[in-house]
């Protein structure tokens, strides 16, 4: 099921999509799934699971620890496929947001047809452009997959044009620079770059920039179609620590607020 669906509902409803992101195997696999069928309960529109790799570059350190955790606890591509089936089962578009090398070690098309096969929708590829992502985009089309490429402030209006006219489902805008987190302020590069995107194409722009509460998703709901959340979710799981049963509740109380807050947005 294509991301677009989820976006296109959205709209319909006259709000933006919420598009949650956790790590597969985070705090374990039967845990990631549990945390990630919370989150699309409570109103998550499109889940992301994170493919935990060991040089993680662009993440900040809330992802960095859930990522290491995970790889300690022995997660393998198989394992994350298994999450994206049980996730994909509850109704919602899911993808999966990884570095390009664990793709290109287990086998392009073999992992885009693994994927399609367990019912994700795609891929997000914060660390492969498209002039450089020939190969996934082969494999993608090849088995009617999303391709969500990212692009930034720093993006010319024609490498935005060059992503857009590459991507499907949706484009990812990225509107902070430098790593992933929470952040206690929004960004004021997120409106400009969602508007020089959708001035390329018609494909709805989700905007992740460390989005923590309700009243920061609605700031970025005015203008985005979708408002990207990671660090926030990890945060909650990681502060609950072993406590299972505290770490869901609180991962359902903070996506009812995200959910509220792209409504009033």
């Amino acid at each position: 099921m294509s991301a677009a669906i989820a976006f296109e509902k959205a709209r319909t409803e006259n709000r933006s999509a919420l598009v949650g992101y956790l790590p597969a195997g985070f705090p374990d696999i039967d845990g990631s799934i549990e945390a990630m069928r919370t989150m699309v309960a409570a109103g998550c529109d499109v889940i992301e699971i994170g493919l935990p790799y060991s040089d993680p570059v662009m993440d900040g350190p809330t992802i960095q620890a859930a990522a290491q955790q995970a790889l300690e606890g022995g997660i393998r591509i198989t394992d994350v496929l298994r999450t994206v089936e049980a996730v994909a089962a509850a109704g919602v578009p899911t993808l999966v947001m990884t570095y390009w090398n664990p793709v290109e070690r287990y086998g392009v098309d073999r992992f885009a047809a693994d994927l399609a096969s367990a019912g994700g929708a795609g891929l997000i590829t914060p660390d492969i452009t498209p002039d450089y992502g020939q190969d996934w985009i082969a494999a993608a089309d090849a088995h009617d997959l999303d391709k969500v490429f990212l692009v930034s402030p720093s993006s010319t209006d024609e490498r935005i044009a060059m992503t857009t006219a590459a991507s499907r489902g949706f484009v990812y805008a990225t509107a902070v620079m430098g790593v992933t987190g929470a952040r206690t302020s929004t960004s004021d590069l997120a409106g400009p770059l969602v508007a020089r995107t959708k001035a390329t194409s018609d494909l709805p722009v989700g905007v992740g920039l460390g989005v923590s509460n309700g009243d920061q998703a609605a700031e970025i709901a005015a203008f985005a179609d979708g408002v990207i959340v990671g660090s926030a979710f990890v945060r909650t799981l990681l502060d609950a620590g072993t406590d299972r049963a505290a770490g869901l509740a609180a991962l359902g109380a903070l996506t009812e607020d995200l959910a509220g807050g792209v409504r009033r947005g």
